[in-house]
């Protein structure tokens, strides 16, 4: 998701991508979006009905952990799970064309590594379509720094494909989108009673200005693309290994029914499961998600980033955590929705070691904190030792400090 700027490259979005690999700084224009989406949740929460009271036994703390429910939990992510940095030559010619291209340089361990040994329990990957196969196989700028040809056979198969930018920064830990899954799911049947995993999805397009140099051009991400994207998640995980709307909405209920009115899952429920999410906030691209009758998710693998008032609402992202949107977060949890967050931002936090974000993040309530940077080590490089982790003693998975505080919270380990 990340891109020099701080923006989105080639996502499908309300906001043009850019024209190229240089996008021109857009703190501040960011900084008032976020503003004004704060303000925006804040008048939609106030405007909606008052937060339901809790379902039956919520009252006291569960006797177990397994009586928890999805939302009562808080865990950290990984940003741009799959992103491995570019080799020096193509570097050089980064640096020429675009001064903010140091925030591209940084990789990730491999997904079952994540999981296992730095205790992630959530993804993000960027995804785009390959109807064909062979559309990223050639990146431009690997030939213009006179690298040889890519060898990976699975670029030239058809199915989708898991890389940052076309044709710009395109290496990744596990090219295709079933080989990521595939990897998410041998850890998870070698793991069968963690807690439910949100699989970040990103869908993007090919950037304009590397296609009129001759690069790739993705196809559109309309409605008969997004259930083939939909076929080949369940060709890795079927219905019954993931957690759906299909799993929480109730007969002649609208899912954001559902969600204020029973509340997610209980972890009893949910033990082994991986959940996906739409990190997409583009109405044209959610609509297209939802045609045909499916305004609350019907028959979907997807959650579709909402707000409150919408069939659809279950799951809503505020990446920004700080000033009022940490109060906003907590509103929207408080009331039964699933959040994702960020506790840092490209270099911001990793080269001041500044953990501001990262402890507005957790005292949200959001119940996905995604980070660049989950183990020591990793921000040395930038200037500091930045890390950003659940509280000390906390293991991969801890209870939610809104939903389940305190006295909320069972005693023992919430993941056996």
């Amino acid at each position: 998701m990340r891109t020099t700027s701080g923006t989105t490259s080639g996502a499908v979005s309300g906001t043009t991508a850019g024209s190229g690999p240089v996008f021109p700084p857009a703190r501040a224009a960011r900084a008032r979006r976020w503003a004004a989406a704060a303000a925006a949740l804040a008048a939609a929460l106030t405007l909606s009905s008052a937060a339901p009271a809790p379902p039956p036994g919520e009252a006291r703390a569960p006797a177990s952990a397994d009586g928890l429910r999805v939302t009562q939990i808080q865990a950290m992510a990984t940003h741009n799970s799959y992103h491995r940095e570019a080799p020096f030559a193509e570097q050089q010619l980064m640096a020429r064309h675009d001064p903010g291209f140091r925030t591209l340089l940084y990789s990730h361990a491999s997904l079952p590594v994540q999981f296992e040994r730095q205790q992630a329990r959530g993804i993000e990957l960027d995804v785009l379509p390959d109807p064909d196969g062979g559309l990223y196989a050639d990146p431009l700028i690997r030939k213009d720094a006179g690298l040889p040809p890519l060898t990976d056979p699975r670029l030239r198969e058809p199915g989708f494909k898991v890389l940052h930018w076309a044709d710009f920064d395109y290496r990744s830990s596990c090219v295709t989108l079933k080989g990521c899954l595939s990897q998410v799911k041998r850890w998870s049947e070698r793991h069968p009673a963690h807690v439910p995993v949100p699989v970040l999805l990103e869908l993007k397009q090919t950037d304009p200005e590397m296609e009129a140099r001759g690069g790739a051009k993705s196809p559109p991400w309309d409605t008969k693309m997004l259930d083939a994207l939909d076929a080949e998640i369940r060709s890795v995980f079927p219905d019954e290994a993931t957690l759906t709307a299909d799993d929480i909405r109730r007969p002649g209920e609208t899912l954001e029914e559902s969600v204020l009115a029973h509340g997610w899952p209980r972890l009893s429920a949910a033990r082994g499961k991986v959940m996906f999410l739409m990190d997409n906030d583009d109405q044209r691209l959610q609509d297209a998600y939802r045609a045909g009758g499916r305004e609350s998710l019907q028959g979907r693998v997807l959650f579709t980033d909402s707000e409150p008032g919408r069939p659809d609402a279950a799951y809503m992202k505020v990446n920004d955590p700080t000033g009022p949107n940490r109060a906003v977060i907590q509103e929207l949890v408080k009331k039964g929705y699933f959040v994702r967050t960020r506790s840092d931002e490209p270099l911001d936090q990793a080269a001041g070691g500044d953990t501001g974000m990262l402890r507005d993040a957790l005292a949200s309530g959001a119940q996905m904190i995604s980070t660049d940077f989950p183990v020591p080590g990793l921000a040395a490089r930038y200037g500091s030792d930045y890390v950003a982790e659940l509280p000390h003693g906390s293991g991969p998975v801890r209870c939610n400090p809104v939903t389940a505080p305190g006295p909320g919270c069972p005693r023992g380990r919430l993941e056996r």
